[in-house]
């Protein structure tokens, strides 16, 4: 019972002495450590919840030794921070690039494979910022921190409508009614549509076989917008850091 009494006492006081010290360091390594966590800082925050962890969970541990570990690593990452803001090479050494996965509406097949992305992710992250229909896209761009930036479409931007006032009947949202190849025949059936239909919409376009369509999407106007696996012609722009 001593014993126990003794390590709970010792593991509340590791917590009342590490939290505070965690914060300091991560006050000290920068607001962009906690806002955008890039690879690098991720594994920084990573290594020290794993010190602190084990350090609060162990008795056994030496608690000196962890708090000059953790003001290791947060001097650590100060100093890559800190060299990554005068070299450009480095920090781009220390990071993700970023990637355009849409383009004038249509995905880019090769780069949201390249980056591990799913069409699910992409869409997950458009309606996060009240986008529905990819057609509205311009570009939008995987940052480094894994966030995505969209720029519309000038004429889809909604302050045209307002200035106008002018209210849209229909709500801006597109269905998918093909994804890599796959036809959504239920969404085609909640618009009393038939497969045929779909053929005919997409032979108008050029496409005359589904197997190359990687996404459709259809809205409530019955308008069409297909993304090919591979689209010929296409200008993505060179986006750097």
């Amino acid at each position: 019972m001593t014993d126990f009494l003794h390590d709970s006492f010792l593991v509340l006081g590791r917590i009342i002495t590490i939290l505070p010290l965690l914060l300091f360091m991560t006050l000290f390594m920068g607001k962009r450590s906690i806002g955008e966590l890039p690879v690098f800082d991720y594994l920084i925050i990573i290594t020290l919840g794993a010190v602190a962890g084990a350090d609060i969970a162990d008795p056994a541990i030496k608690h000196y030794p962890t708090a000059i570990a953790i003001i290791g690593i947060a001097l650590f990452q100060r100093i890559i921070a800190n060299w990554k803001i005068r070299n450009r090479k480095a920090g781009k050494l220390l990071t993700f690039e970023p990637t355009v996965v849409i383009q004038d509406g249509k995905f880019l097949n090769h780069n949201l494979k390249k980056i591990r992305y799913s069409i699910d992710n992409v869409f997950q992250m458009l309606r996060q910022k009240n986008i529905f229909d990819v057609s509205e896209v311009e570009t939008a761009i995987i940052e480094a921190n894994g966030m995505l930036s969209v720029l519309k479409k000038p004429e889809k931007t909604p302050v045209t409508l307002e200035d106008l006032k002018i209210s849209r009947k229909t709500a801006a949202i597109a269905f998918p009614v093909i994804i890599e190849g796959t036809v959504y025949l239920d969404v085609l059936k909640e618009f009393g549509l038939s497969q045929n239909w779909l053929k005919e919409q997409t032979s108008l376009q050029g496409v005359n076989d589904l197997n190359k369509v990687f996404f459709a999407s259809i809205n409530r106007n019955l308008e069409l917008h297909i993304s090919l696996k591979e689209e010929p012609g296409l200008t993505v722009p060179p986006v750097k850091h």
